[in-house]
């Protein structure tokens, strides 16, 4: 009873990206969750798990970026120690390669990747969706390792207000309240609203350098909803705000001239769908949906700089029929349009292996670059479903880009259950993406290399092939959920960041030789006794390039080769105390190659080692609230080194890029959830 009040669970909505049906909604009355496993397997051909509101109450979850802490495929690392930036890695790839979607709609693409996942707080999340491999063509021709899908609350759950506040050890503080109102008829709005300050400034590892950069962010959504017996409509509005602050701190700072960074970010959003429901029978539904958005973003890297102003509209129009309960025929057409205007200092657009002249400096080159892309495109999908026993799924997109012209995407998907107790899943597809290298690589400007990017990058093009077997096996009078997956991704053409060339700068190319990543994966499930789940995972990455003016085939450098995962996760009988503890194990890795100093000596290690995190937090649930009190990185291990050369940064062998593990150690936190129910 008290996690239904805290869920304020009424209806609850179901959207299944790699099902059919353009727009699906299973209105479930009066359900009351009680216990169970929250993260569970998503129907359909596609390979997906559904990591529901319970599962992102067993941490923090103060924003996207924290939300994959008891997932065993999704990995969130910090992309650099003077940011803040962080990416998702799946399949062993970096995040760019996993389309970013909310609500089904593409979002947080270009100038948004590298802090996009501190753009989304936790609280205001239903639900997330990770799709691993080609996902379905519906969603356009961008996911290439997967897709991540975000769940909103809704304006037409529960009428209530809920607030939550945030805190822990690093000087961070944040406040987060919802808040819908229903109004005549199926109409219903909601305001959802963030506040995070992160004041510290910290230096724990007394480099001169704070660990991370203070954040100082307001975000805002106004969002509409209405459903009617023919037609559903969704609508809202969104602003957001953000200043990160880091660099040289203490003495440092007051020298004559400090190293700072400085990023500011406005970003503006709106989207709307309309749905219409022709025949319930046939479940013929047609539906045009889009979302614009204009990110600005201003940043100072010491002596570099990079401002974008980024425009991204998008839209689709969806038509949907089921001939027999068996077939299915789902088309579209869509329109993607991309404008970026920039304006870098110490970015170098050029031959990949120009000769980088030795009389200029970073602050003498003054780059104005303007990238304009518009994609429209149609695609088709026929399902075949034999009793959920058997789905085909097949699918085509054809795209035309004014930069690259036309280009088909394919992809299948099938399903096997033989039985009850296991199933099979296997797909083949291909993902195309149009790298924004600056805008998607800014961070990596915090270094005091050259940034070199070739003025022609080709649009990337991969395929990717998955298999997964999945058990549900009795043992002692419960199930033993079993599942293991295989994915292998092929580049054709790959934007390639290379640390390899030289040591004085950092390369974007294009490919020139081989690109792969195989990921081998077992994760199994297990109910101990009543209110006890346990999970243990484990995965196996081999990730290669080619790299250097020699186009060697290396592993890609800072990437875990493996990882383990155990979580556990216990309520108590009557449900009011929860406890969760996740452990998880980082495989080393390979380092750029080293740079010496003027002595001759290398300046950091060719590999870095394996190391362990355990994050753990205890929830007292209250009638109307909840407590929770909990850690992260409990072992405190955290990168000895993670700024190169830190005392000299206006040198070229300065570089805060390289960062494989945490930059900061252990650290506390204690937040409250107060549900006030109606308005």
């Amino acid at each position: 009873m008290v996690m239904a009040l805290l869920m304020a669970v009424a209806t609850m909505e179901a959207q299944n990206n790699d099902t059919t049906g353009v727009w699906k909604e299973k209105e479930l009355q009066g359900v009351t969750i009680r216990s169970g496993a929250t993260t569970r397997r998503v129907a359909g051909a596609v390979n997906g798990t559904l990591i529901s509101k319970d599962e992102l109450f067993k941490a923090a979850c103060c924003n996207l970026g924290e939300s994959f802490t008891t997932n065993p495929s999704v990995d969130v690392n910090y992309s650099d120690a003077a940011t803040g930036a962080k990416q998702i890695k799946l399949l062993g790839l970096s995040g760019t390669y996993v389309q970013m979607l909310t609500e089904n709609l593409p979002n947080f693409r270009g100038a948004a990747a590298p802090y996009s996942l501190g753009y989304v707080p936790g609280p205001w999340m239903k639900s997330i969706q990770v799709s691993k491999g080609s996902a379905s063509v519906r969603n356009g021709y961008e996911s290439i390792t997967g897709q991540i899908d975000v769940e909103y609350l809704k304006p037409d759950d529960d009428q209530g207000v809920t607030v939550n506040l945030f805190g822990n050890t690093m000087s961070k503080f944040e406040a987060n309240a919802d808040a819908n109102l229903h109004l005549n008829g199926p109409l219903a709005t909601e305001i959802l609203a963030h506040y995070e300050n992160d004041w510290g400034g910290h230096d724990r590892n007394h480099d001169g350098f704070v660990d991370m950069p203070k954040v100082r962010q307001y975000n805002l959504q106004n969002r509409w909803r209405s459903v009617g017996e023919h037609y559903i409509f969704h609508a809202g509005l969104g602003i957001l705000k953000e200043k990160r602050e880091g660099g040289q701190t203490g003495h440092h700072a007051n020298a004559a001239n400090p190293y700072l960074i400085d990023i500011e970010t406005d970003r503006y959003e709106a989207y709307m769908k309309h749905a219409f429901v022709l025949d319930k029978e046939h479940g013929t539904n047609l539906a045009f949906m889009g979302n614009a958005s204009m990110h600005v973003q201003d940043g100072g890297y010491g002596q570099k700089a990079y401002y974008v102003n980024q425009k991204n509209a998008y839209a689709q129009l969806m038509f949907e029929h089921n001939f027999t309960k068996q077939h299915n025929l789902s088309a579209g057409l869509s329109l993607n349009h991309d404008y970026l205007h920039q304006n870098a200092t110490g970015i170098l657009l050029t031959d990949p292996y120009y000769d980088m002249p030795a009389l200029m400096t970073l602050n003498e080159v003054h780059l104005r670059y303007a990238q304009k892309e518009t994609v429209p495109g149609a695609y088709a999908q026929y399902t075949y479903n034999k009793d959920d026993r058997l789905i085909l799924m097949a699918g085509l997109r054809v795209d035309d880009s004014n930069i690259y012209g036309t280009f088909v995407t394919p992809r299948v998907h099938i399903k096997y259950m033989p039985a009850d107790l296991v199933s099979f899943r296997l797909s083949a597809g291909k993902g195309y993406r149009t790298p924004f290298a600056l805008a998607e690589n800014s961070n990596l400007l915090a270094s005091g290399r050259w940034m070199i990017v070739d003025e022609q990058l080709k649009q990337e093009e991969a395929w990717n092939y998955g298999v997964t077997m999945a058990w549900n096996i009795p043992l002692f009078g419960k199930t033993l959920k079993l599942n293991a997956d295989y994915y292998y991704t092929d580049f054709k053409e790959q934007a390639v960041v290379d640390y390899e060339v030289e040591s004085r700068a950092i390369y974007i190319h294009n490919l020139h030789g081989k690109s792969y990543s195989h990921t081998l994966q077992v994760d199994a499930t297990y109910p101990v006794f009543k209110g006890m789940t346990v999970t243990a995972a484990y995965r196996l990455n081999d990730v290669k390039c080619t790299y250097g003016t020699n186009d060697k085939l290396m592993t890609k450098p800072l990437t875990s080769r493996y990882k383990g995962l155990l979580t556990a996760s216990y309520k108590t009988p009557l449900g009011l105390w929860q406890f969760d503890a996740t452990l998880q194990l980082n495989g080393g890795g390979r380092l750029p190659t080293p740079a010496v100093d003027s002595n001759g000596a290398q300046m950091w290690p060719s590999n870095f080692h394996s190391y362990e995190q355990l994050s753990a937090q205890i929830t007292r649930w209250f009638r109307h609230f909840s407590v929770y009190i909990g850690g992260e990185n409990l072992t405190g291990f955290k990168q000895k080194n993670p700024i190169i050369n830190a005392h000299d940064p206006w040198s070229d062998k300065f570089d805060a890029t390289m960062v494989w593990g945490p930059v900061q150690g252990a650290m506390g936190y204690i937040g409250v959830r107060v549900n006030f129910g109606r308005l």
